[in-house]
């Protein structure tokens, strides 16, 4: 018996890197899923995935700042299995720059996806997750919501206006019994990281790699995360073993904000 058994759960951008962790950690605790994708084809392939190991899912695709694509996902979650329980929302760009070399078409576009999209799903998708009367919405932060590296205004600001969405949602849908809760991540092994990596390596695989060890060693654990750790803090926090958690921002970022950039001197 898993933790989820018999519940529904709906995952933005649960195609790939941290959303596919999260519908593999859904899965396994014994939730169907509805794995939400920008396209198809890596969202049916996540899918079959999850029913090859004995799970069930099914897909639903299209973009994330449109909302008929998060009332077609919640759709897909009604008529296929009758409900809806948890959401979990992952899809998110990067953008680089300043707010000089940050154009409006870029900042829109962060807060389209990364923003607005939560909003959207969370809209399609509150008037059902009520009826369930232990329902969960995890929003997938980031640790650069609380602090950041230089270069990333756009994406710094989303994911702060997140945190401040999810205390908001998190007040506003208690008295429906819904637990709402933001992850903030530090480096996750996903495209999206690796696609930074080559923005700032030579551009090969060797090259690649050595960015992400470096950026590994700002952890204290000395690595950056793989996306099923994420997902299994979204899974436990959908759990009723998280009754009393909500409005929280949960870290999970292998001591990336508990290091002081100081360090002593060697010896």
């Amino acid at each position: 018996m898993g933790d989820l058994d018999g519940s529904v759960a709906l995952v933005t951008g649960g195609s790939r890197g941290i959303g596919r962790g999260i519908v593999q950690a859904f899965a396994a605790a014994g939730a169907a899923v509805v794995v939400h994708g920008q396209t198809a084809d890596y969202a049916e392939a996540t899918v079959a995935e999850i029913v090859a190991g004995g799970g069930r899912a099914v897909a639903s695709h299209g973009p994330i700042d449109e909302l008929a694509t998060s009332e077609a996902a919640v759709t897909a979650a009604l008529t296929t299995y009758g409900r809806l329980d948890h959401l979990a929302t992952s899809a998110g760009i990067q953008r680089y720059g300043d707010v000089v070399s940050t154009t409006p078409a870029e900042w829109d576009e962060v807060f389209d996806v990364n923003v607005k999209g939560v909003y959207l799903a969370a809209h399609a998708a509150l008037p059902h997750i009520r009826r369930s009367g232990a329902g969960t919405v995890s929003i997938i932060s980031s640790v650069q919501g609380v602090a950041n590296q230089n270069q990333v205004a756009a994406y710094v600001a989303s994911k702060g206006a997140l945190n401040a969405l999810c205390r908001a949602m998190a007040v506003d849908e208690a008295q429906y019994g819904v637990r709402v809760n933001a992850v903030l991540p530090g480096s996750v092994d996903t495209p999206m990281l690796r696609t930074s990596a080559a923005e700032w390596s030579d551009g090969t695989p060797e090259g690649i790699e050595k960015v992400l060890a470096n950026w590994g060693t700002s952890h204290a654990l000395g690595r950056i995360a793989q996306p099923r750790e994420i997902g299994e803090v979204v899974a436990f926090l959908a759990s009723s073993r998280a009754s009393f958690m909500t409005g929280g921002d949960i870290r999970v970022d292998g001591g990336l904000l508990c290091r002081i950039a100081a360090p002593l001197p060697e010896k």
